[in-house]
């Protein structure tokens, strides 16, 4: 019996270490493939579904006891009926409208991602399909947010339909971005405009010349530097700078201007801001309304599918959420499942 005992203990030891080294090259092979594979990845959610999910959820729990079971069998046969509809009309499209997000700082940093979900999109997108761009964004700088605006165009050049959404801000370079769309909605008081083009800096010469520190600048190019922060800034420094800002404020005019036409350009680029309402009446938007108004009225008629690039998070983080969240996922299945039985067994 000793014997025994001891040849299984070296048995499960054994397995116990196999097991272990596995593991252990999974995860090694698994971390270079990801180190030498993309760093991003694609996900994709089609809303429509998502939405039907939560008004089936919302219709039982408001529905009597007595009659869940009833409403939850009905539910099935829609979905059964739904599926021969589907392959019956298999090769027909309803159409598409594709969702990308835009949140932008002051750098537009997210323009990179951005670019790449655009890219996707227009490689994918038929004929007839709607593109809505959820944008978000109080400006920053010149050439950041002209490269962002840069990618809503690809859109248009692709002749694919563009709706921009604003909720909460597109000012400056955020509306040098929203005036690209065909369409431009935003809700009743979110923030547009800011035409304009802001730039300052502290100048610290006199602080340094009362401690008689000198600061030596030497350029090459009549206008290589104009203001500074520790030099003296001259007259003519002063002049070209302010030039130059007047130069970039005449490109955002005429860059919103070719784009919304009809607008009063002169009128509205002043630098200053409008709620919706009143960018309605300036002919800044065409329509007032949220973005998640917009989108369920459009999946009365068309497939709503979101489309977001994310980054790739390292092994060891991937596997503590992937356990997360298969936890958090079979408790509320099961937590699904006994409010479902309270009235199935009925």
């Amino acid at each position: 019996m000793n014997e025994w005992l001891m040849d299984m203990g070296r048995f499960v030891l054994q397995m116990s270490i196999l097991t272990l080294l596995v593991v252990v090259a999974v995860v090694v092979i698994a971390r270079i493939k990801n180190e030498a594979g993309e760093r991003m990845r694609l996900k994709v959610e089609e809303l429509n579904d998502r939405l039907e999910y939560r008004r089936r959820r919302l219709a039982l729990a408001a529905t009597e006891p007595s009659a869940r079971k009833r409403l939850a069998k009905a539910f099935r046969r829609t979905d059964k009926s739904r599926s021969r509809a589907a392959r019956r009309q298999a090769g027909e499209s309803r159409g598409t409208v594709w969702v990308l997000d835009f949140h932008g700082d002051l750098r537009a940093t997210a323009a990179g991602r951005f670019a790449e979900e655009i890219s996707a999109v227009t490689s994918a997108a038929s004929e007839g399909d709607e593109v809505v761009i959820r944008l978000e964004s109080a400006g920053g700088l010149v050439h950041a947010y002209g490269l962002a605006a840069a990618q809503v165009d690809r859109l248009r050049e692709a002749g694919l339909k563009t709706t921009v959404c604003v909720d909460k801000v597109a000012a400056s370079g955020g509306y040098l971005m929203a005036c690209a769309a065909n369409h431009l909605r935003a809700a009743p008081f979110a923030v547009l405009g800011s035409i304009g083009v802001v730039a300052q800096l502290p100048n610290v010469h006199r602080l340094l010349k009362r401690h008689d520190v000198d600061v030596e600048l030497l350029t090459a190019g009549e206008y290589k530097r104009t203001l500074t922060v520790f030099g003296e800034n001259t007259e003519e420094g002063r002049e070209k700078f302010q030039s130059d800002l007047e130069h970039i404020h005449e490109l955002f005019k005429g860059h919103v201007a070719k784009r919304r036409p009809a607008l009063d350009i002169e009128a509205v680029a002043t630098g200053e801001v409008w709620y919706g309402q009143d960018a309605l009446e300036k002919g800044l938007v065409d329509a007032l309304g949220t973005s998640e108004a917009y989108l369920v009225t459009r999946m009365e008629e068309a497939r709503v599918v979101s489309v977001r690039l994310e980054a790739r998070q390292p092994m060891g983080k991937r596997l503590g959420i992937a356990v997360r969240e298969g936890v958090e996922g079979g408790v509320e299945r099961l937590l699904e499942r006994l409010d479902a039985s309270r009235w199935e067994k009925r």
